[in-house]
């Protein structure tokens, strides 16, 4: 993706340098049993630092700043830029297909632990958005993650994640969101988790939609970006996850959707360009 040199976003919010509470050590599991209850975490949207040294985890108050490296201040412009593109895009979509105005969403980015209306931010939690205050919390070093742990590397995965996660933030705009949690949080566990997956796919198809303008709008696509979006959307299925964690895959426990869903509806929507053919909800099939 061709991104040096482009406008980046003003709806940042740098939380990296500020003091805080960091992780010292994590004991009890090692190796590749921390990498798999990280990563099953990240892609879940839960917090699984407690199953970490039997439920203990260490931290520590830091006394000095954090220190900015020159690989986390070129990550936080790609992503200022990747949203910039995203503020833009949306704005046009909206005012075309739904005559409405779309009201940009704010990127926090933070290392190690933040806090949101929505709970803490972790390595545990990777990437979300928080409907309490239309925010998306991104620890930069996930990106390390997905390339060396979930081979989902390339410049153009790390904008598919702000992508979807942005995704979410145009579902909530659209009061899609709202309605969503409203009915899963008075459902059974499984029907909560069959909808959690159609709000997941649903942002997938929006961040094909998103892949697709960026293109034609910006003409900033490179040879094999849109492999590696569909390559990062297949390696975050749940179904890879677990297995790649040495569990059966267990489709009830599904709240993202298999990997064959997820870059179905990326391509649907980097193939179709509307909203209306985003509509996860009222699909027979996913």
């Amino acid at each position: 993706m061709e991104w040096r040199g482009r406008r980046g976003s003003g709806n940042i919010e740098d939380r990296r340098s500020m003091r805080g509470s960091r992780g010292a050590s994590i004991g009890g599991a090692g190796g590749i049993g921390v990498i798999a209850v990280v990563v099953i975490g990240y892609f879940l949207g839960i917090d699984l630092t407690p199953l970490l040294n039997d439920g203990q985890t260490q931290t520590q108050q830091s006394g000095a700043p954090v220190e900015i490296s020159e690989a986390d201040q070129q990550a936080g412009q790609f992503v200022s830029v990747v949203l910039a593109d995203t503020e833009e895009i949306w704005a046009n979509i909206f005012k075309q297909q739904l005559g409405e105005t779309y009201t940009p969403a704010t990127l926090v980015l933070y290392k190690g632990i933040t806090r949101s209306p929505c709970g803490d931010a972790s390595g545990a939690t990777g990437p979300f958005y928080c409907p309490g205050d239309k925010k998306v919390y991104l620890d930069t070093d996930f990106f390390t993650t997905m390339s060396r742990q979930l081979g989902a590397g390339g410049d153009f995965a790390m904008a598919y994640v702000v992508a979807h996660e942005i995704g979410h933030h145009v579902q909530d705009e659209l009061g899609i969101l709202s309605k969503a949690n409203e009915i899963r949080s008075q459902s059974s566990e499984a029907d909560s988790n069959e909808i959690s997956v159609r709000i997941e796919l649903q942002a997938d198809c929006l961040a094909g939609i998103w892949a697709r303008e960026v293109q034609q709008t910006y003409g900033a696509i490179e040879k094999g970006d849109f492999d590696e979006a569909i390559n990062a959307a297949k390696q975050i299925g749940d179904d890879t996850l677990q297995r790649n964690a040495g569990r059966v895959p267990m489709p009830e426990s599904f709240t993202h959707g298999t990997s064959a869903q997820r870059s179905k509806w990326f391509i649907t929507g980097l193939k179709s360009g509307q909203l209306s053919a985003c509509d996860t909800f009222r699909a027979n099939s996913l």
